[in-house]
């Protein structure tokens, strides 16, 4: 029997070949989940992988009785109902590593394009203007950058802030002093990373105990000069309260790249925000990431449908 794997979101087929290649294994793409052919192919798929576009909501589980398996070509799994598909004892996996260098990397650019006030001086020439006084920013060396959260991408911008010049300081209570020895940073509290940090980048999933945790409180403890950066998850901070320091002055500027709503609505406080860079969730759109997350959930896909293995599943505990 050959095991039917569904993709949607247009998940990269070079990541799936090897995949598609083998003969125990049928893949089929299609990358618009609400058509009639996707909910055909639903019924018969042994593995879904997705990537954001696509809502597995306890709906979609039921309509998936052969279901046994279920791959986020990603990191956040915000778009699976986990708890639906443990019930199912379908095992949930992503790919938290093919994305990393993409994601440390766009936060990189939106430092820099914050501290040099680059998307405001392209707007200038594209008018015709030559405002080149108007552009006065700062320099990166012998800065501090605080981050919130050092896993997998906040450890790599540590990485090439460092090589920046910069000085390091971290707020990560799950991270250990050894790891952060390694990483060349310092572990201190919430407080000081929003007091003493000139620029503020954040890289933690979205939970309860994340949801808004920068706010207007947190706002308020930064430095009026200090930037920040998000490029995890939308939701992490208050956007009527970010909004609303840009406009008092309260930040020097922030760069956002994931928001609590996507695609943005046409009347968030954001866009007309001043002193803000926005992108609209870049942080794994490089071909290179892309390729490794497909490749890296179709090898989880293949272990648990050939293997049974099924340890590196988000709900491994709720599986029995």
């Amino acid at each position: 029997m050959k095991h039917l794997v569904l993709a949607t979101d247009k998940v990269d087929e070079r990541g799936l070949a090897e995949l598609a290649e083998a003969d125990d294994f049928l893949v089929e793409s299609i990358d618009d989940s609400t058509t009639p052919e996707f909910a055909q192919a639903l019924a018969r798929a042994h593995a879904l992988i997705v990537r954001s576009a696509t809502t597995v909501d306890a709906a979609m589980i039921d309509a998936a009785p052969e279901l046994r398996v279920i791959g986020r070509a990603g990191v956040g799994v915000d778009n699976i109902d986990v708890a639906a598909a443990s019930e199912r004892g379908i095992a949930v996996f992503n790919a938290p590593s093919g994305n990393t260098v993409a994601a440390a990397e766009l936060t990189m650019a939106l430092i820099l394009a914050l501290v040099r006030d680059l998307a405001e001086a392209d707007r200038s020439m594209r008018d015709g203007r030559w405002d080149r006084s108007a552009f006065k920013g700062v320099e990166l060396e012998g800065r501090t950058l605080g981050l919130i959260g050092a896993g997998r991408v906040g450890g790599e911008v540590a990485t090439r802030a460092r090589a920046f010049g910069m000085e390091v300081i971290v707020h990560d209570p799950y991270l250990s002093d050894e790891r952060a020895d390694d990483l060349g940073f310092r572990l201190t509290d919430l407080d000081e990373v929003l007091e003493s940090s000139d620029v503020i980048s954040i890289h933690v999933p979205l939970t309860p105990e994340t949801e808004g945790l920068v706010g207007e409180d947190a706002l308020a403890k930064m430095k009026d000069t200090a930037y920040l950066v998000n490029a995890s998850r939308g939701g992490v901070i208050d956007e009527p309260a970010l909004a609303a320091a840009l406009r008092d002055g309260k930040l020097a500027g922030a760069a956002l790249d994931v928001y609590e709503t996507e695609p943005l609505p046409g009347d968030s406080p954001l866009r007309g925000a001043p002193s803000l860079v926005m992108t609209p969730h870049l942080g794994a759109s490089t071909d290179d990431a892309q390729v490794r997350v497909a490749r890296e959930v179709a090898d989880r896909v293949r272990d648990a449908l050939v293997d049974g293995e099924v340890s590196a599943a988000l709900n491994h505990a709720d599986l029995g």
